[in-house]
């Protein structure tokens, strides 16, 4: 299944997709849906962050290959930080670079959507606790990073997350193609299997140190390839078997 959040004429709701027929979903996406018999066109619609999460779990180096080109060691436990739930916006809403940063970078990744609460879940149950997958930018002030030494500022600024375009609840995210593409331009090219730290691994770890609510996000870490963007690019995330994340770039 397919969950979307969408803004119809009557309101926002979140949705289940069927091709490009929406059914709109009464209260929350969480367990089995209840729809309202509402039904509306992909196309007179608008696609939001198809979650608003209470906070973002980001896992920091965990493609081998990204770790090098920022001459970095992998790390031998999840390297975490958090970004605030203000940094996420939806499909086809604008990047704003901030006046602060003079390089801001993209990052292409999966994000995992929590279903339930949990706390010390262990790998083997953590399947069970997955909402679904969706596609995220980790996007990032890289000379703000490297300034400050640790990352809160760097990857916090209001609409540093897109998150979308929906969530898939039936994919198997162990090995999927993950490209970015800025103005149609390949950056990134890589697969999830080459992921160091496995999503039941990550979910482990991170239900070990904080709960883990409804909603929450966990984004996997970024392939190798990450880039700078500026003022009028577009950034296009393609995921295989969830869809495209397209997002503009503006000067804030």
């Amino acid at each position: 299944m397919r969950l979307a959040r969408v803004a119809h004429a009557g309101g926002v709701a979140f949705a289940s997709v069927d091709g490009d027929e929406l059914l709109e979903i009464a209260d929350h996406p969480f367990g089995q849906p209840n729809y309202t018999g509402k039904r509306f066109s992909l196309a007179d619609v608008r696609l939001l962050a198809p979650i608003l999460p209470s906070k973002v779990i980001a896992i920091g180096r965990n493609y081998a290959e990204h770790a090098a080109e920022f001459g970095n060691e992998v790390p031998q436990s999840p390297m975490m930080f958090l970004k605030p739930s203000t940094s996420v916006i939806g499909p086809n809403a604008a990047i704003k670079l901030p006046a602060a940063s003079q390089r801001v970078d993209f990052e292409g990744e999966l994000a995992v959507v929590i279903g339930q609460p949990i706390r010390n879940v262990k790998a083997a149950q953590a399947p069970a606790a997955i909402l679904g997958y969706t596609i995220a930018n980790d996007v990032s002030a890289r000379d703000l990073q490297k300034a400050d030494g640790q990352w809160g500022r760097a990857k916090g600024f209001d609409t540093f997350c897109p998150l979308g375009p929906w969530i898939e609840t039936a994919v198997d995210a162990s090995d999927l193609a993950i490209r970015t593409e800025v103005d149609g331009e390949l950056k990134q090219d890589s697969r999830t299997s080459l992921l160091i730290h496995k999503i039941p691994d990550l979910v482990e770890f991170v239900s070990g140190v904080m709960t883990l609510l409804p909603g929450d996000v966990i984004l996997t870490g970024t392939p190798a390839g990450v880039g700078q963007i500026t003022d009028g690019q577009t950034v296009s995330i393609t995921i295989e078997g969830i869809g495209t994340l397209t997002n503009p770039v503006q000067n804030a």
